[in-house]
């Protein structure tokens, strides 16, 4: 018998004469499992990774990409100020008019509180009914699998509402989260099974159910009767020469000063965010830099090819590529989810390369849609399981090959 069971075994008595025999049967336990291994232990892999849990991860995640919703607010209801100013309009339409009006603000493009809450206006609403729709599912699949209901669905819910245009009728917002919730996720078996990103899939549903509404020149400002492209679209028609003509600079670009989805038009936030999210070791630097450096890689080829003059998007640079549209938001925050990426170190690499490569192909030779960034990110999630499958499988034949030889 083991010295300190012994020893335990002898006192034992004196305890169950004070009526202790609970807290001396806790007390045992305690100190048996803590010098020595208990008799209940996993016998299959555990693939603990870190002592971070999903609250915590999630959460630094929220924290992340606030700046871009921070930034997202104000740049929505500079956008429409302006639009506003160009119209002659004096004040904000409807029942946001009204708010503003009714608590001292403005809707002077110069003034950035004017800006922020005009934005904060349209922005809210959306939020809000993402997180109703959407927790509602959460909430109804955690009741009937007799679960927790875990922190994913912040990330979830903040995610989608920034890359949804201001003009975005409400009850879309609902059917498109419900959808990326229900279909993206929980028919998976909820967080930590999907290989999807639900954010991605609920926002790519809506695209192709409600093009009208999400995508276009009308649906960027929320100002009725005002009608801009985006710089992509631009470039898609007429290459950077029709860029720059617009009075779009690069540094505007970096800093987000232009019409787009809420949270994706600033690069210098994403790039806040993608910081803190390294710092912290939630989101994997090397997905950031593989996508990155395929979509230069991609690019250049481009431009060294060279094309035809009904062609000029070929000639648009790679540092224009990287602050247009949301290449930096789904960079940083989208392909680097942790359920839906790859998870192997080399996996990782060819899954960043791939969808680097994949967005360029798709903004540059396909001419009805210059985005691109949503679709790479979802093809990079069906192909990161079988990425990882054919990366523990070279290394578990190398290392065969190894013992082998040894």
């Amino acid at each position: 018998m083991r010295p300190l069971r012994r020893i335990l075994d002898e006192i034992e008595p004196l305890f169950v004469r004070g009526g202790r025999l609970e807290r001396f049967a806790a007390l045992y336990e305690a100190l048996d499992t803590f010098l020595y291994t208990p008799a209940d232990v996993t016998r299959g892999s555990p693939h603990i990774r870190d002592a971070i849990d999903v609250k915590r991860v999630m959460i630094t995640v929220v924290l992340a990409v606030l700046p871009c919703a921070v930034f997202g607010m104000y740049n929505v209801g500079h956008q429409a100020n302006l639009a506003l100013a160009e119209l002659g309009l004096q004040a904000a339409e409807g029942w946001r008019g009204e708010l503003l009006a009714g608590f001292g603000f403005g809707v002077d493009p110069a003034n950035l509180w004017d800006c922020f809450w005009h934005g904060a206006l349209y922005f809210l609403p959306i939020y809000l009914v993402t997180m109703l729709a959407g927790g509602l599912w959460e909430t109804l699949f955690a009741a009937v699998r007799n679960h927790e209901i875990n922190e994913g669905f912040l990330v979830t819910s903040m995610l989608y509402a920034l890359t949804l245009p201001a003009t975005i009728p409400l009850w879309q917002v609902a059917l498109g989260i419900s959808f990326g919730v229900v279909i993206g996720k929980e028919v998976f078996g909820g967080t930590g099974k999907n290989f999807l990103n639900p954010a991605l899939t609920g926002r790519a549903f809506l695209y192709f159910a409600y093009p009208v509404q999400i995508s276009g020149d009308a649906v960027w400002v929320p100002v009725d009767g005002f009608t801009g492209a985006t710089a992509l679209a631009q470039a898609a028609q007429g290459g950077l020469e029709a860029v720059t003509a617009s009075g779009l600079t690069w540094a505007d670009a970096f800093i987000g000063n232009m019409q787009g989805s809420i949270g994706e038009t600033s690069v210098l936030a994403c790039l806040i965010g993608a910081a803190f999210l390294v710092y912290t070791r939630i989101a994997s630097w090397r997905i950031m830099l593989s996508v990155l450096l395929g979509m230069v890689a991609t690019v250049s080829v481009f431009n060294l090819a060279g094309g035809p003059a009904s062609h000029p998007y070929l000639d648009v640079p790679w540092y224009w590529h990287a602050v247009l549209g949301g290449f930096a938001f789904g960079l940083v925050f989208m392909a680097t989810d942790p359920i839906s990426a790859s998870m192997t170190r080399a996996g990782q690499w060819v899954y960043g390369m791939l969808i680097g490569f994949a967005v360029s192909i798709i903004r540059v030779l396909n001419p009805a849609y210059p985005e691109g960034m949503m679709l790479a990110i979802l093809l990079g999630n069906l192909t990161a399981p079988l990425i990882d499958y054919v990366v523990v499988k070279a290394n578990v034949r190398r290392r065969a090959r190894r013992h082998d030889a040894a």
